[in-house]
């Protein structure tokens, strides 16, 4: 056999080259879509443009991948929890800043309204997966405790008044950002949700008073 011809086998039975981030980038896109149960391998396949024993190989089985990217999702959360919920700036505009961003993700712009990626898929599969619902539970613990921070420091600022309690206003404005999620993928326009967005605010720092 001559090397053109091995050269040529070689190259045809080579994976092809492929960046481990866009991968978990489009992976993740199918599972925020469809759902855990719902996607397929050959779905995952299809966006990713890799083969099956290439996807076996970079991520694992379905469930590794998934898990990778519950925890990559966490790790997202908490950066953008923690560039907007900024301590220099009042503590209305902290928080608008969250449901803003979170609007971002949860009702893109340009593409169709998909909600939360750890509300969306994790909840169902939650129910009988022990894991899942550990990880769901971390990744809401999170958010609470990095509400409760930021209102616990409002609160020494003066923002809020003494007898407020940080842990239940931080409970309140999670609950807000959850419903942000669900109605976004639900089909809520924008304007419903802005409108979710300011009372939330009204109710956690008190309603501004009108010129």
């Amino acid at each position: 056999m001559s090397r053109s011809v091995q050269k040529s086998r070689a190259r045809r039975g080579r994976p092809r080259a492929y960046d481990p981030e866009t991968a978990l980038a489009q992976a993740m896109g199918v599972f925020w879509n469809a759902g855990y149960a719902a996607t397929s391998l050959d779905d995952l396949s299809a966006a990713t443009g890799m083969n099956r024993p290439s996807l076996y190989g970079a991520f694992g089985d379905k469930r590794q991948l998934y898990r990778t990217l519950l925890h990559r999702y966490r790790g997202i959360a908490r950066a953008g929890m923690k560039d907007a919920l900024r301590y220099d700036v009042p503590l209305r505009e902290a928080l608008r800043r969250v449901y803003y961003s979170a609007l971002a993700l949860y009702l893109p712009r340009a593409a169709s309204a998909r909600g939360c990626f750890l509300i969306g898929t994790a909840v169902t599969e939650s129910v009988l997966n022990r894991e899942v619902r550990t990880n769901l539970a971390e990744g809401l613990d999170e958010i609470d405790d990095a509400f409760e921070a930021r209102l616990r420091f409002a609160r020494e600022r003066g923002e809020l008044p003494r007898s407020s309690d940080p842990a239940a206003l931080a409970s309140m404005a999670s609950a807000a950002l959850y419903a942000l999620a669900v109605r976004s993928r639900s089909g809520s326009s924008r304007a419903a949700l802005l409108g979710i967005v300011e009372s939330a605010l009204d109710l956690i720092c008190g309603t501004r008073k009108r010129a």
